[in-house]
């Protein structure tokens, strides 16, 4: 029988405008870390939304909660830089992340 794959999440966060100085400050850290985690194939996509108003981070993980504890260590999370994190399971039915 072939190996499931583990579920993925998608991580919401939300910013304030308060926290930009924070952000670009603590950016390299943050991007480091995901880099490492998309090195681990943990992460499998990043990206902020143009407006500014957060970002979304692919991430795979056993369930939410290991998914949620794996973003504890985000330098933006220990900061306090993020208003607001979404943790939820994602089921692509088509495209790169389907099975």
């Amino acid at each position: 029988m072939p190996d499931t794959p583990a579920p993925i999440f998608a991580v919401h966060y939300t910013y304030a405008e308060a926290t930009v100085p924070g952000r670009d400050q603590h950016r390299p850290a943050h991007r480091d870390w995901l880099r490492s985690l998309v090195g681990e194939g943990v992460v499998l996509s990043s990206g902020a939304y143009p407006d500014g108003s957060g970002a979304l981070i692919l991430v795979t993980a056993a369930d939410v909660g290991a998914a949620e504890r794996l973003m504890t260590a985000d330098p933006f999370l220990r900061n306090n830089l993020v208003e607001n994190v979404r943790v939820v399971e994602w089921k692509p039915v088509m495209g790169v992340f389907a099975d």
